[in-house]
């Protein structure tokens, strides 16, 4: 098999992953036939989830609000922590503006955000 072309395989593949997850050790060696098949399907399943269930790259206001939430922060708190006014992260969560290259810099050191979701690539 050199892809998988149907959800069928998909599912007896992710079922095979799972028979051998506890089975596979990074000690063995690369030729061990259970540590290839595990590679070889967690590879097909990979490509077959990213054809298939792509969700897409968040967008800066997503990590915005997603970091807020789960650092129980407010606006006011992340203007604080960049160095700039809570009116502009809330044109930033609203979409209105997009960071200055020294705010864009201060996400990504301060809210682990990665930089091609601050810049938009």
């Amino acid at each position: 098999m050199t892809k998988i072309e149907s959800r069928e395989q998909y599912e007896w593949a992710l079922g095979r992953i799972e028979a051998l997850v506890n089975d596979v050790t990074e000690e063995m060696p690369d030729n061990d036939p259970r540590k290839m098949e595990y590679c070889l399907l967690s590879n097909l399943v990979a490509d077959y989830s990213d054809e298939h269930f792509d969700l897409g790259t968040p967008t800066l206001q997503e990590c915005l609000k997603e970091r807020m939430f789960e650092q129980g922060l407010s606006q006011k708190d992340v203007a604080g922590m960049l160095g700039t006014s809570q009116s502009r992260i809330s044109e930033l969560i609203a979409g209105k503006c997009n960071p200055t290259f020294e705010l864009a810099q201060n996400i990504c050191r301060n809210l682990g955000i990665s930089p091609a979701v601050v810049l938009g690539v």
